[in-house]
């Protein structure tokens, strides 16, 4: 047992700080791990969150209903109550649009692969239960830490790019150029971890990353060029 903490310090001068860790308040409920298998594969993941968006969409009367499932963009989805589909799972057909408007069929195939307990979260949080490795770069994760991470980047990896464990984002109304058709964009850095007694939310909002200028092919490919060249010319 911890004994209750008496009071707060009274001497010196009060201050404010930021942080950038927030904390997390899970639920003591069981999640749904899904194993996801997109055909054709090795689709960006950008793509295969289009994949499963619209295809929770257009299946929404029929599997998903008032389900919010979460993706990881890759193989695994969790949702907060069991899918109707069988324990064989089940495979389902998915279009995009695509360019000149000839759509891109998909194939997409779910099968349950196990319930992910945050009640032996809490437990662990506590020191109740020893906690199990973590292994977040593995296809599929029981891990329910995995699970908290999904489900806090589902939402930014949709409305930003994400790029590794951060996201970035366009620049609206000013624009930061490098040459050679590529420019600055800002982002941050977003990650989960457990602490004492309580999980965090850490934010790292200083994040940088040198992106390609969206644009007309030819004039980026241009300026491209032309920094080849000046490179060339310098060494040369």
């Amino acid at each position: 047992m911890v004994p209750r903490r008496p009071g707060y310090g009274t001497m010196g001068k009060p201050i404010k700080l930021l942080a950038n860790c927030f904390q997390v308040e899970i639920p003591k409920i069981d999640v749904y791990l899904y194993e996801v298998d997109i055909k054709p594969d090795k689709c960006p993941r950008r793509v295969n969150r289009e994949v499963v968006d619209s295809m929770v969409q257009h299946f929404k009367v029929t599997i998903f209903g008032d389900r919010r499932p979460v993706y990881d963009g890759k193989r695994s989805l969790y949702t907060a109550n069991p899918l109707p589909v069988a324990t064989t799972g089940v495979d389902l057909d998915v279009t995009l649009p695509g360019e000149g408007g000839k759509d891109r069929p998909f194939k997409v195939s779910i099968k349950f692969v196990s319930r992910v307990s945050w009640h032996l979260l809490h437990e662990v949080l506590t020191g109740r239960t020893l906690p199990e490795p973590l292994e977040l770069d593995k296809p599929i994760s029981t891990n329910p830490v995995h699970a908290v991470d999904v489900v806090l980047r589902h939402l930014p990896s949709m409305k930003y790019t994400p790029v590794g464990r951060s996201f970035f984002s366009a620049p609206e109304g000013y624009d930061h150029p490098l040459g050679g058709g590529r420019e600055v964009w800002f982002g941050f850095h977003q990650s989960v971890r457990p602490a004492m007694w309580k999980m965090m939310l850490n934010i790292d909002g200083k994040g940088t990353k040198t992106i390609f200028r969206i644009g007309q092919l030819i004039p980026v490919l241009r300026a491209c060029v032309c920094a080849c060249v000046c490179m060339c010319a310098v060494y040369i």
